[in-house]
Formats: structure tokens, C-alpha cells, sequence
């Protein structure tokens, strides 16, 4: 490589950091065509794909209670909901392949462990009030975290999460509902909803990640218009949020420090286990072996399903190719009948 090329490469390149960081700087959208730093695409299919990993697992725990629903009516809300989460995976995982990373790639970082995914997933659905729980808790948190990514930066991600934030609000809903009438059902009813709330209030919680001091993404992901708000700030206004949510539902959120103070004009609440959270993140939460089993258990079982798909497509393919070169013989023969005629006239 002579030296003139080298510089005209690197002017390239400076020419196309400007063009990105105006992008940034102008709160505009980048798209999959443009050029972009690689630390942004190695941060971005990091984030997206986790997120699209996070909701194929986060169906488990809820598919479990599918057969034990209470009634007909909540069997089918809640069918309705997991098949949503299923969705909300091809979304996401359709949004990661733009950045270059195929889906085959993906999900066997899944299935290897080398991927990560929500650690609110890794606790046990006990009780049917711990699906109200998962979907005010869990659900609501999400839709905290997930709302301002409707602006991320790059384009593909923050437009999936424009659908995806409205279905998980019908969600969110569906927890409060359940909640609602098991709090203001018999006193066997109020217990098992109080007790669904004290398991996954803390977990909840920690959705939204370390502290800022010890979140190594966070920053550079704002920086790049990624994240709109930081751990903590997003942490604080889910809290101020479910505070009074809890008091019409008559439940108790299990944090002796929870009170307002005036001069933040926010609710301060207590310090949250975050050995229990690196545990389980490293694999040893309750549940961690149980869903990678059943995810690499599905993954094997609908193997002819993806070979079937597969082998179709491919006839497919060979049709289409086969109807063109048709098409074209046939019109390569009236061409030359068209010439023919014309000489002989």
C-alpha cells in the first residue's frame, strides 16, 4: 500500500466520523447504510441482541403457568402475551442482523452462554400471583428502560421499540389487573400478591443495571444518543412511579429506607443486593441451568422445522430461477419469430 493511498483512506475515514458525529450531535438517526464507528456496532448488536435474547427467555417463566391459568379468559391474555415476547425476539433480533452479525451467530452466543440476557428471568414463577407481579414489576420497568430507546440513535432499534413499548403496556396492564383483584380478594388472595411483590421488587429493580459508578457502558452509550438516561435516573423514576401504584393496590413495597424526601422532590429508597445480582448474572441464580436447558431443549427439537423452512425456500428459489430462463427462451423465441416475419415481408 503506497503512502498516497494510506492518506487518502484515512481522510476517507475522518470524513466519515465527521459525517457520524454530526448525526449524533444533531440528535438525527443513524441507518445501516451509514457509516458508523465500530466500537457504536459492537456496543449496539451488544445491547440489541441481549435485549432480543432477554424475551425468548423471559417466555418461559410465564408459558409455565399457560395450563394453570385460573380462568379460560386469563389463559387466553396471557397465551396472548407470551406470543407478543416471541414477536418482541424477531423484532429485536431482525434490528441486530442490520449490524452485521447474522441471526445463527446470535442465538448460538446464546445457546453457548457467551451471551447474556436479563437476570430477572433467572428467578422462579411460583405462584399465579407472580405473573401479575412480572407483569406491573418486571413489565413496568421495562417500559421505564425502553420508552426513551424509542429514540435511539440508530434508526432500526429505536423503530422496533416504537412497537414493542406499545405492546408491553398492554402487558404492564395485565399484571396490574391480575394484582388488583387478587389484593382485594380473600386474605389468602392479599398474601400470595404481597408476596409475589416482595420477591420481585428487588430484581426489579436491578433491571436497569448497576449504579452509574459501576456500569462500564453506560456513559459512552449516552454519548452516542444510545441511552437517553442514565441506571440510576432511570432507576429513581420507576420508583417514584410504582409508589403510589403499590398504595392503590393496597400492597407494600419491601424497603424499610422508602420515603419521600422533599428536598429531591423524589422517594430515596434503600441501598439493593448487588452481590445477589453479579451471582446471578455469572450463572448462579436460581433458575440460570433450568432456562438454558429448556432453550437449547427447544432449539434442538425444532431443528426440522428450521430444515424444513429451509429446504423450501430453496425449491422455491429454484422455481423462480427456472420460470425466469423460461420466460427468457420464450421471449428470445418470439424475438427471432418478430425478425423472421419482417425479412420475409
Amino acid at each position: 500500500m503506497t503512502e498516497q493511498t494510506t492518506t487518502a483512506d484515512q481522510a476517507a475515514t475522518t470524513a466519515e466520523q465527521q459525517h457520524f458525529d454530526h448525526l449524533i450531535s444533531e440528535d438525527s438517526r443513524v441507518e445501516p447504510r451509514d457509516w458508523m464507528p465500530e466500537a457504536y456496532r459492537k456496543s449496539l448488536t451488544r445491547q440489541v441482541s441481549q435485549h432480543a435474547h432477554s424475551e425468548i427467555i423471559g417466555m418461559q417463566p410465564e408459558a409455565n403457568w399457560i395450563t394453570r391459568a385460573p380462568s379460560l379468559k386469563r389463559k387466553a391474555v396471557l397465551m396472548a402475551k407470551v406470543q407478543d415476547e416471541a414477536g418482541h425476539g424477531l423484532y429485536l433480533y431482525s434490528a441486530a442482523e442490520t449490524l452485521g452479525t447474522p441471526r445463527s451467530v446470535l442465538n448460538e452466543q446464546l445457546l453457548s452462554g457467551k451471551a447474556k440476557y436479563s437476570s430477572i428471568f433467572n428467578y422462579p414463577a411460583r405462584t399465579w400471583a407472580d405473573m401479575g407481579a412480572i407483569g406491573w414489576l418486571v413489565d413496568g420497568a421495562a417500559i421505564c428502560n425502553q420508552v426513551p430507546l424509542c429514540r435511539a440513535s440508530y434508526g432500526p432499534y429505536g423503530r422496533a421499540m416504537v412497537r414493542i413499548c406499545k405492546e408491553e403496556s398492554f402487558h404492564q396492564r395485565q399484571g396490574w389487573e391480575i394484582l388488583y383483584e387478587l389484593s382485594h380478594g380473600t386474605e389468602a388472595q392479599k398474601k400470595m400478591a404481597q408476596d409475589a411483590v416482595n420477591r420481585f421488587y428487588g430484581p426489579a429493580l436491578q433491571m436497569f443495571g448497576p449504579p452509574d459508578a459501576d456500569s462500564p457502558n453506560s456513559q459512552q452509550s449516552m454519548e452516542w444518543n444510545i441511552k437517553r438516561f442514565s441506571n440510576d435516573e432511570l432507576r429513581q423514576r420507576f420508583v417514584d412511579m410504582i409508589v403510589p401504584q403499590a398504595e392503590a393496590l393496597g400492597l407494600t413495597l419491601p424497603d424499610p429506607d422508602l420515603k419521600w424526601n422533599e428536598e429531591r422532590g423524589h422517594y430515596d429508597y434503600g441501598e439493593l443486593d448487588w452481590n445477589e445480582f453479579m451471582s446471578v448474572i455469572k450463572g448462579s441464580g436460581p433458575c440460570n441451568v433450568q432456562r438454558m436447558k429448556r432453550r437449547r431443549e427447544a432449539h434442538a427439537n425444532g431443528a426440522w422445522v428450521r430444515e424444513a423452512a429451509q429446504a423450501y425456500a430453496e425449491r422455491q428459489a429454484r422455481e423462480a430461477a427456472a420460470s425466469s430462463e423460461d420466460a427468457q427462451d420464450q421471449t428470445t423465441v418470439m424475438a427471432g419469430r418478430g425478425s423472421a416475419e419482417l425479412i420475409g415481408a
